[in-house]
């Protein structure tokens, strides 16, 4: 880890597009969300009609890592998790992932959904550590590599428990 500083969390803003975009190309370089899909996102995740919580984590003056979830009726989604290279192994990705958890129990959804590279075996371990469950495939939802997507729930979200402690599984993300 570069930074000694603890990462904070933080309600993920317009400013913070480009910074994470910077992450999100050097991470996940063939399948890359647009600014669009994030201006899109932080559209809904505002007043009191917000259907999306979406958080940055910030070390010192860097973004190092971020997530978001939609919330629809009693289902949630987990859109994207990632945590920057330097942090894996730090705990940060499963902070982020309660996060989400708590921003699920908030919107009072009953499940949260997933979907996960299938060769993301990291990611994977996290998910099945705060007790997702694997439910099927999507095959070839990442794209353009034709990557299959392993489909992941979890029943009836907690902020306590797992969920709450830390954890050394890192960079990870979810496209939805």
């Amino acid at each position: 880890m570069t930074d000694a500083v603890t990462p904070r969390l933080r309600e993920m803003r317009w400013w913070d597009i480009d910074p994470v975009l910077e992450l999100e190309k050097e991470l996940f370089p063939e399948d890359t969300w647009s600014r669009g899909m994030f201006w899109s996102e932080l559209a809904h995740a505002r007043g009191a009609e917000a259907t999306r919580r979406y958080v940055v984590a910030e070390a010192g003056d860097r973004i190092v890592g971020y997530a978001g979830l939609a919330a629809s009726g009693d289902l949630a989604d987990i859109q994207t998790i990632a945590v920057a290279s330097d942090h894996w192994g730090t705990g940060l990705g499963g902070r982020l992932l309660a996060e989400l958890l708590r921003a699920a129990t908030a919107f009072e959804c009953g499940e949260v959904m997933l979907e996960c590279r299938i060769d993301n075996i990291r990611a994977q371990k996290l998910y099945e550590r705060f007790g997702f469950e694997a439910i099927g495939f999507r095959r070839g939802y990442y794209q353009p590599g034709n990557v299959d997507a392993l489909v992941m729930r979890l029943t009836a979200p907690s902020d306590s428990g797992p969920a709450a402690g830390p954890t050394s599984e890192q960079g990870t993300e979810i496209h939805g």
